[in-house]
């Protein structure tokens, strides 16, 4: 292998998130419905009989498929399969800032408008019931915000013997902000919470 062969190879390279390969990816749609002449955005509760997370809150969405051309194409379909909507009544979608999680996941978050509300017949074996939340709501309204602690375990055979410190190394001590909004005794947290948040202070001087 030659210097020219090595440069050639990194100039051809399109830089991604390292280790990326491995996490698990899933796309996500904030849907916006006009109602009344007022924006709303929309929630689904999970259904109680899934497996993960059973009634918690959340947006439609879910892990990106190889049948998905791009991360917009799986929160489309995701939305589609979960309201019992056809394509056609998913209107202007467009891309947040994706999220990279501490816990090797990767969220592409979308927001597009819903074109009409009364179509929508959700998949029970996936959501409870949907429910909406007027955007001024977020817009009046900050999220509360608390620190959730990550400690850091190495196993029983890592190597502390090759490290600078050795049972005495210093972790870096992690942290992670878990963001909180209560709306009609409704607790919306998490991801989709710090995604809502995202998505508020982006239009907030609109």
């Amino acid at each position: 292998m030659d210097l020219k062969s090595i440069l050639n190879k990194v100039n051809n390279h399109t830089p991604t998130i390292l280790g990326s390969e491995t996490f698990s990816k899933f796309a996500v749609l904030i849907p916006l419905v006009m109602r009344d002449n007022e924006i709303n955005i929309l929630f689904e509760v999970r259904s109680q009989s899934l497996r993960r997370q059973p009634g918690e809150i959340c947006f439609p969405g879910g892990r990106i498929d190889d049948q998905d051309k791009t991360e917009k194409d799986a929160a489309i379909r995701e939305t589609t399969e979960e309201l019992g909507i056809s394509k056609s009544e998913i209107l202007d979608v467009h891309p947040l800032d994706y999220m990279v999680s501490p816990f090797g996941m990767i969220v592409y978050p979308y927001v597009g408008l819903l074109k009409n509300s009364t179509m929508i017949k959700p998949n029970p074996s996936e959501v409870g019931e949907v429910f909406m939340v007027p955007l001024t709501y977020f817009l009046e309204t900050n999220p509360e915000i608390y620190k959730v602690n990550l400690d850091i375990q190495p196993e029983k055979n890592f190597p502390l013997n090759l490290i600078q410190g050795g049972q005495d190394y210093k972790w870096r001590t992690l942290q992670m902000d878990e963001y909180f909004y209560s709306y009609d005794n409704k607790v919306i947290w998490g991801l989709t919470a710090k995604i809502i948040s995202h998505f508020v202070e982006m239009i907030r001087d609109v």
